[in-house]
């Protein structure tokens, strides 16, 4: 200690040494002392002078420091010195008033160079980062937190080098996932910190930290610190989450295979609390909107999309969403992001565009949400960028939606307009914003409307039938008349750029309305003044901003002549490249063409779909007419330098393609019959496949019942032959009568056990033919599927060659036993004649005999019966072969669907195997959790013990918890 108030300025004689004379002796105190506590008082020392003289400690401590770290591990206060005094040194987050302090004066221009070069220095040799990685696995608090921020500071500055040696590092990356379990909430913090610069821009660690269960964790933090009412903890837990998930399709779809989104909805839960909005409130919303937002973006592979808006449907996330859209008190910010967040949820999907089209307003009368939204579009008091949301939002709603574009068109229709006039509907609302005074609006409404005709024949035909009254005692217009005027007007009124935009609207209506309509093409051209007044407009030598009015009038023209059907005489195909040859040039027709994908505004707004516009003046171009300039563009070019010769070719081509597209329309309808018919036949076959197996069953307990009679008669065969040997050897008449009249009654016995054995069998067979005529009937309705089965008949004929040798079986088992009955009918009547020859000391032996010969009379009668009857089983049986060889196809038919359908069981069976391997690992690690919560001596409890407590326990763990 006495040396260190020496190197720290105590009071001594002498001159001061300076700053870099005391950390050169500090540093050789560190690297000769021999005692530990001497080594912890210098870097303890220069600690406290590394913000001071940050370049110095820098250039000659770092080396020492990185020994220290080596080879004092043992003792966790030194550790902990040298992390936060390299922390220091590498970190640029130095406060004001130490730069202030600074003895050099270029040194706060130093600042972020010093920074990245001492990282430089510190990763040069790899082994300092993969030592860095093993402290802070230590549990110590005072070496686990400096190892972290000083290693979130090494990728602050020098993050693709770090991110790649952590990469490489064995157990890097899961190394640092475990901070996130860390019950102090510090590290915790910091951990989230350290891992969002982590994830910055790398795909490979980005997967790892999804697959060590990242999301579950990430979401567990929100939930505890209160959703959007949280903290800043939540904003940096939900900026990891979008470096995991953004441009990332595997953990987009790991997080939705993981059921994540159905977490995402208490996130949205805000009520109508106008006094609840604080500034961390709102900045968490905006974050968890844009985290939607992330997984249902167009950039998405659409797959992935759809399945994600799906996903947000059915568990209840769309609804929240809605619901703080028609919300009050909303902020004007976040209810524009809720608008653009709701937009790429229903963007392509029918499901989600339907039940957008149902909501309705809190308002009285309700007052459907799309009507409200363009209300605000149309409005030009309303914030500039709410209003390109909201045209976002209806552009998303029409997006391969041919219902809701119906729907859109049919409120402008006249049979469909409220006679009332009590109710606004869109399409007055379009109207209205298109001939508005605001050029805003005017581009909008054009918009929008042009989405609603977007790849929709039937609708850019029906929006011809339009009527518009413009003004008192004047007919009627149609709409597309009123655009054209609207067009002429504004161009002989005012050429400012205000009037620019509406022109470019109207345009691009125009331009969208008039591609692949031959009718409409013709509506436009039915105008006189319309090819005049383009024609002029290309022709101009005007300045830079007519440029692009320019460009659109040619594309328009262009549209007029590549759709044309030629029906009007004096705008035919020809003559209208006549008129652009003499009146423009075709050169210069081209050379005005270009001038629309040229436009820097047009690259801008072909980039994504959103319209983001830094101010209204560049609000010019829609993304989905980019797409249409693009395709139309080259043949436009083509279809001008083509001579009348080639356009008939053109048109043979075209009508040999349109009859083309209707032979694949015909056919998609031949298949989704087909399909049908199939879903139909495959409930059929499963119908016969279970009739099949229950007549296999019942073959089955015939075959056992037949080798049971068989058994019982070989058993009575046996008892009467020692019957017989026993009345030979004493001839006791008495016991020998006495045995036939028990022998006798066996029989009657088995001949009643074989009537009702015969009667099931009947029963049986009666059963087996309605099933057989059941099958004759399916074998009529099913006869072209039999048609198409003729490849599988081989294994068809092996299981009726299977069915056949079992029905020769039962016959030749039949006939062996009518056989075994004629043998047993010689007996008896031996049996007769032994009682006939008895001893004549019996005394009444007639009287005897004549009984025996009546039974024995009566057992000929049954066992002839029951031969008859036998032989009408086999007859019945011959019957059953024949009417199973008929239906042999159809047996075949259900045999090849039913091996189809074992493959389908079987390959869902793998998977729920696969799924069943990922639930045990998961409940393995859970269980590991638990034990390593049980030794760190956090409380744990059972599942079993918690449904076993009673509610006074949990009542009393609830406040343990509320203390800890």
């Amino acid at each position: 200690m006495n040396f260190l108030r020496g190197v720290m300025g105590g009071p001594s004689a002498g001159p001061q040494p300076s700053g870099a004379e005391t950390i050169q002796k500090l540093c050789d105190r560190v690297a000769s002392s021999t005692l530990l506590d001497d080594r912890r008082d210098a870097v303890r020392a220069l600690k406290s002078l590394s913000k001071k003289y940050r370049l110095e400690v820098g250039i000659q401590a770092m080396e020492h420091l990185i020994h220290v770290l080596q080879t004092d591990r043992s003792d966790s206060e030194i550790i902990g010195y040298a992390l936060d005094t390299l922390y220091n040194v590498i970190s640029n987050d130095l406060e004001e008033e130490e730069q202030d302090d600074s003895e050099e004066e270029n040194l706060p221009k130093q600042v972020d160079d010093l920074g990245s070069q001492f990282t430089e220095i510190f990763i040069k040799q790899q082994e300092n980062v993969t030592l860095l990685l093993t402290l802070v696995e230590e549990f110590d608090f005072h070496v686990r937190w400096p190892g972290v921020k000083l290693l979130t500071s090494l990728l602050k500055q020098q993050g693709p080098q770090v991110q790649q040696i952590i990469l490489v590092s064995p157990m890097g990356v899961s190394r640092l996932m475990d901070l996130l379990a860390d019950s102090r909430e510090v590290i915790r913090n910091d951990g989230v910190l350290l891992l969002q610069q982590l994830t910055k821009s790398n795909a490979a660690i980005q997967k790892i930290v999804a697959f060590e269960n990242a999301f579950e964790r990430l979401l567990d933090i929100i939930t505890e610190e209160g959703n959007s009412d949280g903290g800043i903890v939540v904003e940096d837990c939900l900026l990891l989450l979008q470096n995991l998930l953004k441009n990332n399709n595997s953990n987009q779809n790991f997080f939705k295979e993981g059921s994540y989104i159905q977490r995402m909805k208490p996130w949205f839960e805000v009520g109508d609390d106008n006094c609840g909005w604080s500034a961390q409130k709102v900045t968490n919303l905006h974050l968890m909107l844009q985290l939607v937002r992330v997984l249902v973006s167009p950039t998405n592979p659409p797959g992935a999309t759809s399945s994600c808006q799906k996903a947000m449907f059915h568990c209840g996330l769309l609804q929240q969403l809605c619901t703080i859209l028609m919300a009050t008190g909303v902020p004007a910010d976040i209810l524009t992001e809720t608008i653009n967040t709701v937009s790429e949820v229903i963007r392509g999907c029918q499901m989600n565009q339907d039940y957008f089209a149902s909501v309705n307003a809190p308002s009285n009368p309700p007052r459907p949400a799309i009507v409200v939204l363009l209300m605000s579009m149309v409005n030009e008091r309303q914030p500039f960028v709410l209003r390109c949301a909201v045209l976002y939002c209806f552009q998303c709603f029409l997006y391969k939606n041919q219902k809701g574009q119906g729907e859109i068109v049919s409120t402008l229709l006249p049979s469909t307009i409220d006679a009332t006039g009590n109710s606004v509907s869109a399409g007055q609302l379009l109207c209205g914003g298109l001939f508005s005074t605001d050029s805003l609006s005017n581009w909008c409404a054009a918009v929008a409307l042009a989405h609603a005709l977007q790849e929709n024949a039937t609708l850019k035909e029906q929006l011809l039938r339009v009527q518009l009254a413009t003004s008192i005692g004047n007919p009627p217009v149609s709409l597309l008349q009123q655009c054209t005027n609207i067009l002429s007007q504004g161009d002989k009124i005012d050429r400012r750029g205000s009037k620019v935009q509406t022109r470019v609207g109207l345009l691009m209506l125009l331009c969208t309305w008039l591609s692949n309509c031959s009718i409409a093409v013709t509506h436009f051209l039915h105008n006189p003044a319309n090819v005049p007044f383009l024609t002029g407009q290309i022709a101009e030598n005007l300045g830079e901003e007519e440029q692009l009015v320019q460009g659109l009038c040619a594309l328009l023209l262009g549209i007029s002549i590549y759709y044309n059907d030629n029906s009007l005489e004096n705008y035919r195909k020809e003559k209208l490249k006549q008129l652009i040859e003499k009146r423009i040039g075709r050169e210069n027709f081209i050379e005005k063409l270009g001038f629309i994908s040229k436009h820097e505004l047009y690259s801008r707004a072909a980039q994504k779909p959103q319209p983001s516009f830094s101010s209204p003046d560049h609000m010019m171009f829609d993304h989905e007419f980019t797409k249409l300039v693009k395709e139309l563009e080259g043949v436009i070019s083509k279809a001008i330098y083509k001579s009348s010769e080639e356009d008939k070719k053109e048109e043979e081509v075209k009508k040999t393609l349109e009859q083309h597209d209707n032979i694949v329309t015909h056919y998609k309808k031949v298949i989704r019959e087909q399909d049908q018919e199939l879903e139909e036949l495959k409930q059929r076959i499963n119908t016969l496949t279970s009739q099949n197996e229950q007549l296999q069953a019942t073959v089955t307990q015939q075959v056992s019942q037949i080798q049971q009679h068989k058994d019982q008669y070989n058993l009575l065969k046996v008892q009467l032959g020692k019957d017989t040997q026993h009345h030979n050897s004493h001839g006791d008449t008495f016991h020998m009568n006495g045995i036939q009249t028990e022998e006798v009654s066996k029989l009657k016995e088995e001949l009643e056990e074989w009537k009702n054995k015969h009667e099931l069998l009947q029963g049986q067979l009666r059963e087996k033919d309605s099933v057989i005529e059941k099958l004759k009937s399916s074998q009529l309705e099913i006869g072209t599927t039999e048609q198409s089965s003729q490849t599988s008949k081989s294994g068809s004929l092996e299981h009726n060659n299977e069915l056949q040798k079992e029905l020769e079986m039962l016959r030749s088992q039949i006939q062996l036993q009518s056989a075994e009955i004629s043998k047993l009918q010689m007996e008896n009547q031996k049996l007769q004649v032994m009682n006939i020859t008895a001893d004549p000391l019996l005394g009444d032996s007639s009287a005897r005999a004549a009984n025996n010969s009546e039974l024995e009379g009566r057992l000929e009668q049954e066992i002839k019966e029951l031969k008859s009857e036998v032989k009408a089983l086999s007859e019945e049986k011959e019957s059953l072969k024949q009417h199973l060889d008929s239906s042999s196809s159809t047996v075949a038919i259900l045999q090849d669907e039913k091996s189809k359908l074992q493959q389908e069981v079987a390959e869902s069976k793998k998977e729920q195997d696969d799924l069943l391997v990922l639930l045990a690992d998961q409940d393995q690690k859970l269980s590991a959790l638990k034990i390593k919560l049980k030794d760190l001596g956090v409380p744990v409890e059972d599942e079993d013990d918690i449904e076993s407590g009673d509610q006074g326990d949990e009542d009393e763990d609830g406040d343990e918890e509320e203390q800890d």
